[in-house]
């Protein structure tokens, strides 16, 4: 296989380099990740439109890779319940090396040919789920033989790397490929391929959400209200759609606790159509 993350940069002597020249040239190349997302829409679509229906019917999904890939999926999957009101074990982000790698290097974790397995069997995986394996480059070790052991055991798998062509796009049923090119920095992958990773995971659980019926309209109705922004936030949303005044809307949503649920009430009570 090809490792293009590990190409060289097309850039030489970044230490002569003064900070604009430095901010411009990564801005450049940050301007092809886009790009390399759109092209890889097609896998991604296919890989929603396998996970939805596990989802719906109770399955979950999980994220499991190492390093920067791993917090990526970990950080993903944490945005999940406030974003959209679900359970925290319907998103699962595991790190190669545990919730201590989310801060720390944990040497030699993403080698391991066992724990990934190890990892998931502790949520009682099964059929019903799927799981994306992340890896940048394509060949992490814990990343392959986690969606080995799945697929064994006929779990929908999918993966999200930024080579063509690679081990662990060959273990996954649905894989999506992100070929970026080299790095600004030759083979930190938490650049470009990093920023990467983020957009396709953005795409993949906002994308499931909304299919889950997690947003009405473009409103986050089943968002926590966990800070006094977003409880500011959803009491707006009343006051647009039910035309109440502000205070009411903010005792009503504070009442039952989410937009959704605010605007089920109100329209039993005034027997009206729930909706945005």
């Amino acid at each position: 296989m090809e490792r293009i993350t590990e190409k060289p940069s097309r850039y030489r002597h970044l230490e002569k380099m003064n900070v604009r020249e430095l901010l411009e040239n990564m801005n450049r190349e940050d301007q092809e990740v886009p790009a390399a997302v759109a092209r890889a829409i097609p896998q991604i679509e296919a890989l929603v439109n396998a996970v939805v229906p596990k989802m719906q019917r109770g399955g979950r999904l999980f994220y499991i890779g190492a390093g920067t890939s791993g917090r990526l999926g970990v950080l993903d999957a944490s945005e999940c319940p406030p974003t959209f009101g679900v359970s925290e074990d319907l998103v699962i982000g595991l790190i190669a090396g545990g919730d201590r790698a989310i801060r720390h290097a944990i040497e030699a974790a993403e080698d391991s040919l066992t724990q990934a397995w190890v990892d998931l069997q502790a949520y009682e995986i099964d059929e019903d789920d799927a799981v994306i394996g992340i890896a940048a480059s394509g060949t992490t070790p814990y990343v392959i033989s986690g969606l080995q052991a799945c697929r064994a055991r006929g779990i929908v798998t999918g993966c999200v790397t930024c080579n063509p062509e690679t081990p662990l796009a060959a273990n996954a049923d649905f894989p999506i490929e992100v070929v970026v090119g080299p790095e600004f920095v030759t083979g930190s992958t938490r650049l470009k391929a990093g920023t990467a990773q983020k957009l396709v995971l953005n795409m993949i659980s906002t994308s499931i959400m909304i299919r889950l019926g997690r947003v009405l309209d473009n409103k986050m109705v089943d968002m926590k209200l966990s800070n006094v922004k977003l409880v500011d936030r959803g009491a707006k949303m009343l006051v647009q759609n039910l035309s109440l005044p502000y205070d009411e809307a903010r005792d009503l949503l504070l009442k039952h606790g989410s937009v959704r649920k605010a605007m089920e009430a109100f329209s039993l009570e005034h027997n009206l159509s729930p909706g945005l």
